[in-house]
């Protein structure tokens, strides 16, 4: 799990997406090797290890994250957006 301290929590905002917004790179889980959608920090809804990823390179290949349990898919879910310029 994502975690911050008290001297840095004044960095991380609430937000609440609106319809005009939208939403969808929160709503999403993504595949291996998928564009990632915005940058930030992502969980693994398989086993819950996170990764940071920026906008428009690739979630890592199945050979750099492995399972103990095979059966659970390897798929990221955006779980804090971060702002980067450039």
């Amino acid at each position: 799990m994502a975690e911050i301290i008290a001297t840095t929590a004044h960095y991380i905002r609430q937000i609440s997406p609106t319809i005009l917004e939208g939403d969808d790179e929160w709503k999403y889980v993504y595949g291996v090797g998928s564009p990632v959608p915005a940058s930030g920090i992502y969980r693994c809804t398989g086993c819950g290890d996170e990764i940071t990823s920026n906008k428009g390179t690739k979630f890592p290949p199945q050979n750099h994250h492995q399972h103990k349990d095979l059966k659970a898919d390897v798929l990221w879910q955006l779980i804090v957006r971060t702002q980067t310029k450039g």
